[in-house]
């Protein structure tokens, strides 16, 4: 039995998923992109994991490097998730970002900053999975929502 991909897709995307922009720093400057596949890992040692397509140019710029950041994004940076979703060659046009323990961007307004060091890598057929050991981490001090991905469209965490 086959898995039509589109329906694998259509299926898979009624799971809601956070948005994350993944950074890192290169020779070339820095790169990024966005992500949906984003999860805890571990307590003991902390590690998260993320899984972009294996033939994404931003992530062979990011696996260069040996680290990344995870960038939780919010209800209010949906045009931010835009961006690192293009294909656009200037991603980082307009935006101060900053750095901490491994040097790779954390985008101002997240909701939260994973930074960490790469751990190891999987297959996982047209993706890698990405497993990072967690360096330094924050969150925003504002209250604010997370961005979320549902049914192909953006959305926002209600609680009941």
């Amino acid at each position: 039995m086959s898995i039509d991909p589109k329906e694998f897709r259509r299926v898979l995307g009624h799971f809601p998923t956070g948005v994350t922009v993944v950074t890192g720093a290169g020779d070339e400057g820095p790169a990024g992109m966005a992500i949906g596949s984003f999860a805890s890992v571990s307590l003991d040692p902390p590690l998260v994991m993320f899984c972009p397509g294996r033939e994404s140019g931003s992530w062979l710029d990011i696996k260069e490097t040996g680290s990344f950041c995870v960038n939780v994004l919010t209800s209010d940076q949906v045009e931010v998730c835009g961006l690192f979703a293009s294909k656009s060659d200037d991603r980082f046009a307009g935006i101060d970002w900053t750095t901490e323990a491994t040097g790779s961007p954390v985008l101002p307004g997240s909701l939260a900053w994973i930074d960490c060091e790469l751990h190891a890598i999987h297959d996982g057929g047209d993706h890698d999975i990405v497993v990072g050991l967690v360096k330094a981490m924050g969150t925003s001090t504002d209250e604010v929502e997370p961005l979320l991905f549902f049914q192909g469209g953006y959305g926002r965490f209600g609680t009941l």
